[in-house]
C-alpha cells in the first residue's frame, strides 16, 4: 500500500503544545473513502505524526485514490480539530478551513515520494 507525507511548517519550541494536539487526535469515523458519488474510492490505513524541530510530517498509508483520500480527510471533524489546533504553532499559515483549502494545502504540502519498500511487495509477503 502507497504512503503520502505531509509537512507542516511549525515553530520551534511548541514540541509539548505539538504533541498534545496529536495525543488527543480523533480517528477518522470511517477508514472506507469515498469519491464524489459515493462510490468506493479508498481506504486509510494508518497514520503516524513525526516532529523535529520545525518540521512536523503526517504519514498517511492508504490505498486508491490520494485525491479522494485528501478530500475524505477534509470532512473530518478530527482532522479539522487539529488543523484548527494547530493555527498557533505554524510559522506558515495553512488555508484548511474549508474542503477545498484543505485539499489544495494537502497537495501543496505532500512530499515527494523517493521510496516505498513493504515486505507485502514479494511474493508470499515474507
Amino acid at each position: 500500500m502507497p504512503f503520502a507525507a505531509v509537512t507542516y511548517d511549525v515553530r520551534p519550541g511548541y514540541e509539548k503544545e505539538l504533541t498534545e494536539i496529536f495525543s488527543g487526535f480523533q480517528r477518522v469515523k470511517s477508514s472506507e473513502v469515498t469519491d464524489g458519488e459515493g462510490r468506493p474510492a479508498g481506504t486509510i490505513l494508518a497514520t503516524a505524526v513525526f516532529l523535529r524541530d520545525d518540521t512536523l510530517v503526517r504519514v498517511i498509508e492508504y490505498s486508491g485514490d490520494l485525491d479522494a483520500v485528501a478530500r475524505h480527510m477534509a470532512g473530518q471533524p478530527g482532522v479539522r480539530e487539529v488543523e484548527a489546533k494547530l493555527k498557533p504553532y505554524l510559522s506558515r499559515p495553512r488555508d484548511t478551513d474549508t474542503p477545498d483549502g484543505f485539499v489544495a494545502t494537502f497537495r501543496r504540502s505532500l512530499l515527494t515520494t523517493v521510496a516505498q519498500i513493504s515486505v507485502r511487495d514479494r511474493p508470499g509477503g515474507g
